[in-house]
């Protein structure tokens, strides 16, 4: 595999620590790929362990959804790699309800917590330590639900709603730090996650769902099409990019 570097031919990330959380499979997998191959020292997590790893990507088990599940994440990252100059948010998802009206608050609480509150948290914890530096890049992996709210997904839609803000107010309270903040928001990628969501919604009311739209370039995206966006982000090519959101959609939902 080739690797991405600069114009000197050294590879764009070498000797940058890098934390990518929901880094198992889909998007996170495809971002762990991208980051390792510009010479990035990479460490992912999820809730389980995967039943392989990549060569030279470290894992940790974790689960993000709580504050203590960030802060146990936050100490190995420190143990692992000695800090994070990178740090990649793509842990996120739910499940579809069938009535936006009867979405349990559980639903809204375990929405907010994996969607929005895991970022802020952990940010909490690693930020502290790139704004002493002065160098630091991170990204948050939003939705392009956000554009078209569908009723059985609106917990979720909601949640990556406040990240986008979130990310936009932290890059601006950052960048005098010379920290930077950025989010991308794909659109309709391949993935499992994306692959059972379709298939819990077979069950619901098709007028709620709402009908497929065509993607202009004229295919559904693919992991490594988000990878390749949020490298150019963590990447000195994007030294001069914060508070941005990179919409990566196919140009399905034009955005002014």
């Amino acid at each position: 595999m080739a690797t991405t570097g600069n114009v000197t031919g050294t590879p764009e990330l070498k000797g940058k620590r890098a934390l990518v959380t929901g880094g198992t499979r889909g998007i996170g997998a495809a971002v762990v790929a991208r980051l390792l191959e510009a010479g990035a020292e990479v460490l992912t997590t999820a809730r389980t362990e995967p039943d392989e790893v990549p060569d030279g990507v470290r894992f940790v088990a974790a689960d993000v959804r709580s504050r203590q599940g960030a802060e146990d994440l936050a100490a190995a990252a420190v143990d692992v790699l000695g800090g994070v100059d990178i740090l990649v948010h793509n842990a996120g998802g739910a499940s579809p309800y069938g009535s936006a009206t009867a979405i349990p608050d559980e639903v809204w609480l375990d929405a907010l917590n994996l969607n929005l509150l895991a970022s802020v948290r952990l940010n909490s914890l690693l930020v502290p330590a790139m704004r002493e530096r002065g160098s630091g890049a991170i990204v948050h992996v939003s939705s392009s639900a956000v554009s078209v709210t569908v009723p059985p997904l609106l917990h979720y839609t909601v949640a990556k709603a406040g990240l986008e803000n979130y990310s936009k107010g932290l890059a601006a309270e950052l960048a005098p730090a010379g920290v930077r903040v950025n989010t991308v928001t794909p659109g309709r990628v391949t993935t499992p996650g994306g692959a059972k969501v379709q298939e819990e919604w077979a069950g619901l009311d098709p007028t709620q769902v709402g009908a497929g739209s065509v993607v202009p370039l004229g295919r559904d995206g693919q992991p490594d099409d988000i990878a390749r966006a949020v490298l150019f982000l963590v990447s000195d090519q994007a030294s001069w990019v914060t508070g941005s959101n990179l919409v990566v959609d196919g140009g399905e939902f034009p955005r002014g």
